[in-house]
């Protein structure tokens, strides 16, 4: 069986523990310098040089749910808190690296549309194209709160927020500058004189008008490589997937086993050909952890070890944090029962899947954020088991570190070779001839988003509001000044 090659993304936060709660503490360890910018430039160096596609930063901008009676056990543990904004991190890592792709995490909620939609475009064209935006609404009822909310609002509506928030960027990037609109002719002839900068019957205001946005425009940015940065999405509740399906290029999951993974690729694909896209437009990429041994049996003892360096409470936390449940206090054989929130419902789902009679404990919460999506063996053992994911639709893997960048070296030095001579990795030589591309383009061949996808709705939409269509003459404006005096 000819196999394809894997999107290979690291799952990073520019914060000490983000997944593997504890893991911090080890000796070797290095993501306590999460302050620091060389050690981000190191570590995103590695990943290019070593042949990942991606470097995806996750992020939240609040405190998770109370835990043991309150947020200290997050600042005592770490959890996610200090956390820094990716956004800013991604402009110096654009600068020192070449091919990698940039992708982050930023909330509906946290910065207007407007404001957004010129920050990534900038950051596109400063990358050479390639960012990526991976869209959320925020699960966490303290994010809410920090942006003027009352509380965390119903899922539903978190997801109608987000659904225009996409439509007011999209019109920006898509709809407000034609390609050739920018000239910067230092020498064409026109009507006003010598030099035409930009053709204003090519730049046009998008005039949106809703209850939550008011955005006359136009874009301040020009077209960057990709106009619309590559969008991500992550949700796997019904709702979270009709919306890949409708707009994510890629949807990350953190299915706990193969089945689940198979069902939810082929669920999303499958609305997004309801929604008049491609199957193949959306890719699957999977959160996995590695624990690499030269034997099996010095495998299971890493992990071992890595277990024993684990803290349970700070696994237990970011779970229960995200639901907004304290389960702080409970015994750790307490069984959790039918939980209900407004948090992540897609999460919650996946655990109820995961322990369908009902029985999980909390310690079993916090070995599912440890175990569920780790894969412990052999570098060839490792990768027949991800044959098998790749077999049940998954695209891309989204790396999870327990050290940095010990977590990445390891995986570079012992799994990759063996990818690569399965066919399930790209070869040196077409990371190199893929340099200069943009991250659409080495996803999916094309740097700019189909005629399929709801963004290209907007293309020519706003000719009626281009500056040369709302231009009036000088006779006109004079008549005007005159009737005004």
């Amino acid at each position: 069986m000819t196999r394809r090659p894997l999107i290979l993304s690291a799952f990073l936060m520019n914060t000490t523990s983000h997944i593997l709660g504890g893991a911090w503490r080890r000796d070797e360890a290095q993501q306590h310098r999460f302050n620091e910018l060389q050690h981000w430039v190191d570590l995103v160096q590695t990943l290019e040089d070593g042949g990942f596609d991606i470097a995806f930063f996750a992020d939240v901008v609040g405190v998770y749910g109370d835990h043991e009676g309150g947020w200290a056990s997050h600042v005592r543990r770490g959890l996610q808190i200090p956390a820094n904004d990716p956004l800013v991190l991604l402009s110096a890592l654009a600068a020192t690296t070449h091919r990698i792709g940039l992708a982050l995490t930023s909330s509906v909620i946290q910065t207007h549309p407007y404001t957004f939609a010129r920050q990534l475009s900038t950051l596109d064209h400063l990358s050479g194209g390639r960012v990526g935006w991976n869209v959320v609404t925020s699960a966490l009822e303290n994010a809410h709160r920090n942006y003027g909310g009352a509380g965390l609002a119903r899922h539903g509506d978190r997801y109608d927020r987000a659904e225009e928030y996409l439509e007011v960027c999209y019109k920006l990037w898509e709809g407000s500058w034609e390609d050739d609109a920018l000239l910067a002719d230092k020498t064409l002839e026109h009507d006003r004189g010598i030099g035409l900068h930009a053709d204003p019957a090519k730049v046009a205001k998008i005039q949106h008008r809703s209850a939550n946005y008011q955005v006359e425009g136009p874009h301040l940015s020009s077209p960057s490589p990709q106009r619309t940065p590559l969008i991500f999405q992550a949700g796997s509740s019904p709702r979270g997937r009709q919306v890949a399906a409708e707009h994510a290029e890629a949807t990350f999951s953190m299915a706990p086993r193969r089945e689940q993974a198979a069902e939810h690729a082929a669920d999303v694909r499958r609305r997004a050909v309801q929604a008049g896209r491609s199957a193949s437009d959306v890719k699957f990429i999977q959160g996995v952890s590695f624990v690499i041994g030269s034997t099996e049996t010095d495998a299971q003892a890493k992990a071992a070890d890595l277990d024993a360096s684990l803290d349970e409470h700070a696994l237990i936390a970011h779970t229960g944090g995200s639901l907004g449940v304290d389960l702080g206090y409970l015994p750790l054989d307490t069984p959790i029962g039918e939980l209900t929130t407004e948090g992540s419902m897609g999460h919650l789902n996946e655990l109820r899947k995961m322990n369908p009679d009902g029985t999980m404990t909390v310690r079993d919460l916090a070995r599912f954020r440890a175990h569920a999506t780790r894969i412990t063996g052999t570098p060839e053992q490792i990768v027949d088991e991800l044959e098998l994911w790749q077999d049940a639709g998954v695209d891309g893997l989204n790396i999870i570190n327990a050290t940095l960048p010990g977590s990445y070296v390891e995986f570079i030095d012992h799994v990759l070779p063996e990818l690569r001579r399965r066919g399930m990795a790209r070869t040196q030589d077409e990371i190199h001839e893929a340099n200069g591309t943009t991250l659409r383009g080495r996803l999916t061949g094309q740097n700019r988003l189909p005629a399929s996808h709801p963004a290209a709705q907007y293309r020519g939409a706003f000719t009626d509001y281009s500056a040369a269509a709302t231009e009036r003459s000088r006779a006109a404006v004079l008549g005007e000044a005159e009737t005004s005096v």
